[in-house]
């Protein structure tokens, strides 16, 4: 860097007698992570040229020139013929540089009146993470789309329910499919909550302090498609909370996909049986042939660990930082490109992974009974008969006991000799068509309930398309 002038590739210099250090440059450079921003940081140049005309600080073929030239910039990145240069620090400066390189310096040089690079980055990051949080909806609805249709199969099969691992109640196949669209279509309202939250403009903030060229933040917040612009200008370039929010998103999904894996894994165990996995999303053994894994459930289950670390690394990174800008927020960067590619590699093959899961709903269905799990239903049929559930919930474990010492199935116990309550009429209560039966209101296990639910779902998941 020349003493006094700002230096190529870079944004500032001018009151500086020497160029930093090596070891200063290497630690300051950002273009290995930021040029994703450059599709972005190219939009905003455009409106903020928009704003200078308005102002009256461009002529009209100036202006002219800018945004030819910015047109220019934006053909070569999207080709993939203009990367940045070992001496771009970021990518605010490497496009500038090439914008003055084409159109020159007395044009180019116009462009940066009344915006820093705290505003344009704030900006950038917002629009980039809008446009992937539409990518993102998109790939889970697919999820969910792929999950519907196996639950819809398999809605009247019955299946036993879970508690702590252990059999619990009658269930059917598809309320246990179904369970897992319900965590995603929160995880879409979150995203859809979020997007309103983000749609606000940092454009026009400055470095902190707004401009003083009177440049009108709400027009340009309008060009740029944002709902409304910044409160404050202090706050618009500092703030990150829809980045850590972005990525508590991303690690909710994580963890909802990681619970998913970890069932289509259990489901797959020669124990459960209760699903054949294509062998298109399975993986086999370097030793054992025989071997069938259900490796994209487990990937999907190990990258959470990631996507979470992601979220801690920002909070982290956030939580003592003085206003305003301040370059540690360069740190953010990282993190959220890391867990989008994390999700947009794991959602894909999730989807790919439940469509074509093949279910054994004769093998599900042979253990709904397993462990008593139909002991509630005599202590529920107890209570119709007019017994507290206090009494009848001793009654009904009384009579386990005895099935459990005599090594029998619950309805094969003589149900009168362990409580004159418990009638002959009381092994009607015992079969699982019965238990399933008795829940046909909303949200419960009855057949026709179960469809009502995914029907309602289909319909909510159509508001995301």
């Amino acid at each position: 860097m020349a003493e006094g002038r700002t230096g190529q590739g870079s944004l500032w210099g001018g009151r500086f007698g020497a160029a930093p250090a090596a070891a200063m440059a290497q630690l300051s450079k950002s273009t290995h992570f930021d040029w994703a921003l450059a599709p972005y940081d190219i939009r905003q140049g455009t409106a903020h040229a928009n704003a200078l005309l308005r102002a009256g600080l461009l002529d009209e073929p100036t202006h002219a020139a800018l945004t030819a030239g910015l047109e220019q910039v934006a053909a070569e990145v999207d080709s993939g013929q203009l990367q940045p240069a070992e001496a771009d620090e970021d990518v605010h400066g490497a496009l500038e540089r090439r914008l003055i390189e084409i159109v020159g310096q007395d044009v180019g040089g116009r462009l940066r009146a009344g915006r820093s690079r705290n505003d344009q980055v704030a900006t950038d990051l917002r629009l980039l993470l809008l446009d992937v949080s539409n990518a993102v909806t998109a790939e889970l609805v697919d999820l969910c789309g792929a999950l519907l249709t196996q639950a819809e199969r398999h809605h009247a099969d019955p299946a036993p329910g879970f508690t702590h691992l252990q059999h619990a109640q009658p269930v059917t196949l598809g309320h246990e499919i179904g369970k897992h669209v319900q965590p995603f279509l929160r995880d879409l309202s979150r995203l859809r909550d979020w997007q309103q939250r983000t749609s606000v403009s940092p454009m026009g903030a400055g470095a902190l302090a707004g401009n003083g060229l009177g440049l009108d933040p709400v027009a340009t917040a309008a060009d740029l498609g944002f709902s409304r612009s910044f409160e404050n200008s202090i706050d618009a370039v500092v703030d990150r909370d829809f980045v850590a929010e972005f990525l508590f998103i991303t690690a909710m999904i994580g963890v909802h996909l990681s619970r998913l894996g970890e069932e289509i894994c259990l489901w797959a165990t020669s124990e459960f049986g209760w699903v054949y996995l294509h062998d298109e999303f399975s993986t086999g053994s370097s030793i054992m042939p025989q071997k069938k894994n259900p490796d994209s459930a487990e990937l999907a289950r190990g990258k959470s660990g990631r996507l979470i670390g992601d979220l801690v690394s920002v909070l982290t990174m956030l939580k003592g930082l003085p206003f305003a800008y301040n370059r540690d927020l360069q740190e953010d960067k990282e993190p959220v490109f890391d867990a989008i590619a994390t999700l947009r590699l794991v959602l894909p093959a999730m989807t790919g992974t439940v469509a074509t899961l093949r279910f054994r709903p004769e093998v599900a269905g042979a253990g709904t009974a397993d462990g008593h799990s139909l002991a509630t239903e005599l202590a529920d049929w107890l209570v119709r008969q007019g017994m507290p559930f206090r009494q009848a919930h001793e009654v009904s474990g009384r009579a386990v006991k005895a099935a459990d010492e005599a090594g029998v199935q619950l309805w094969e116990v003589d149900l009168p000799a362990v409580d004159p309550a418990l009638t002959p009429r009381a092994v009607e209560a015992l079969s699982v068509d019965a238990a399933l039966a008795a829940r046909g209101h909303p949200g419960g296990t009855a057949p026709e309930s179960v469809a009502r639910q995914l029907k309602q779902a289909r319909e909510a998941l159509e508001q995301y398309r």
